[in-house]
């Protein structure tokens, strides 16, 4: 059967149901700034590196000079650089079955932006079927994905990558490492120095949040179209040899 409510108990049900939507506002609200806060941290002390120019008493010494970024130099690597449009955004380091893909952006002064690129990376890599998991390792908190890729025979799979990130001022370093360091980090040891050992460049001049740091040529340097056969000792070894330009890459925002 349905009674009718009398009015003084109705009118208690509903400030108590008031009540609840605004104790549920509230926390909603509450763990949205709380989740603002543990994004937008200021950038954690660097003891290891990267490093900013500033930081660093001969920054060029056993480094190449891509302008935006500079680069240590190990004997045996490739370094290849990858453009958006007309401008070179980004170095990619290949050591034998590896290789790490670094690019800088701009950040705000007192702000880092990792933890949020991290949440846009593995919400991206989601949407697509891939699977991501986020754990703390020798770079500090990282991303291990599986991302969809199409294989050579035209078939679907995955492909493991480890995304890295560190803040810095003004600045933010990603590393995308691919390859056998992927698949088992332990053999990573010497593309993680590479990044820790990499000197940023951020210049003084005004750049906007996640604009990509313009990189350039050695003066030095060679272009080789990606897929053209190089002559034999042409890997960058200390610092002679021929960069490769590898395939174009379009902003990640």
């Amino acid at each position: 059967m349905f009674g009718r409510r009398k009015k003084k108990g109705a009118a208690e049900d509903a400030a108590g149901e008031a009540e609840q939507v605004v104790d549920s506002v509230d926390t909603e609200a509450d763990e949205e700034e709380a989740g603002r806060e543990r994004v937008r941290l200021e950038p954690e002390p660097r003891p290891d590196g990267p490093w900013d120019s500033t930081e660093v008493r001969e920054p060029g010494e056993g480094r190449v000079d891509l302008g935006g970024l500079l680069v240590p130099g190990v004997d045996g690597m490739e370094l290849r650089v990858e453009v958006a449009g007309d401008a070179i955004v980004a170095a990619t380091v290949v050591l034998r079955d590896s290789a790490i893909q670094l690019q800088g952006f701009a950040a705000p002064k007192r702000e880092g932006i990792w933890g949020e690129v991290r949440e846009e990376i593995a919400g991206g890599i989601t949407q697509q079927g891939g699977i991501v998991d986020e754990v703390e390792g020798p770079l500090g908190w990282e991303l291990r994905a599986q991302v969809p890729v199409q294989l050579p025979d035209g078939t679907g799979g995955f492909q493991v990558v480890r995304f890295v990130g560190v803040d810095g001022p003004r600045w933010f370093l990603r590393g995308v490492i691919s390859g056998q360091a992927a698949v088992q980090p332990q053999a990573a040891g010497l593309l993680e120095q590479i990044f820790r050992d990499t000197v940023v460049v951020r210049g003084e001049g005004p750049m906007a949040p996640r604009d990509p740091i313009v990189l350039k040529l050695p003066n030095d340097a060679q272009m080789v179209p990606e897929g053209v056969q190089q002559e034999e000792g042409s890997r960058f070894s200390g610092g002679m040899g021929q960069l490769q330009r590898g395939p174009e890459i379009t902003e990640v925002r």
